[in-house]
């Protein structure tokens, strides 16, 4: 991925964290996927008062991508609006792992005030898990 693709993902990304819906923890977030055709999808995280049913924005725009089509995504720009410190902008376990079933293997973390990097999902995932499409259980 060139960087001038970094830029133009992380862009999608806090574009779509404007629209989130987080009125209980006030930490916006939004994610872009580019898919393996090429296309950019968006998502935004959606709280709800009961904790467990609220929805990350890496999901988000994940099961949107794949609610269009696609299966594949080669990488993801995760933006915090709300995160003066990239201490508190990666992408939980479960997105992680999420972002390890789509193949996605390049993700971007940026925060509010700039501050960004890229790791590999290896580097964020080491032994996540992986469909065995040869096994029998």
């Amino acid at each position: 991925m060139h960087v001038e693709n970094d830029a133009v993902l992380v862009a999608a990304a806090r574009g779509a964290a404007e629209h989130a819906y987080a009125p209980y923890s006030k930490f916006r977030v939004g994610a872009a996927v580019l898919t393996a055709a090429g296309e950019i999808v968006t998502g935004c995280n959606v709280e709800n008062a009961a904790y467990g049913s609220s929805i990350c924005a890496e999901v988000t725009a994940i099961v949107t991508a794949v609610s269009q089509g696609a299966r594949s995504m080669s990488a993801i720009a995760v933006a915090c609006l709300d995160a003066d410190s990239l201490d508190g902008a990666y992408p939980c376990g479960n997105c992680r792992q999420i972002i390890n079933e789509f193949g996605i293997t390049r993700i971007i973390v940026t925060t509010a005030v700039g501050e960004s990097r890229s790791h590999t999902n290896a580097e964020l995932l080491p032994y996540g898990f992986f469909l065995n499409p040869e096994s029998d259980d």
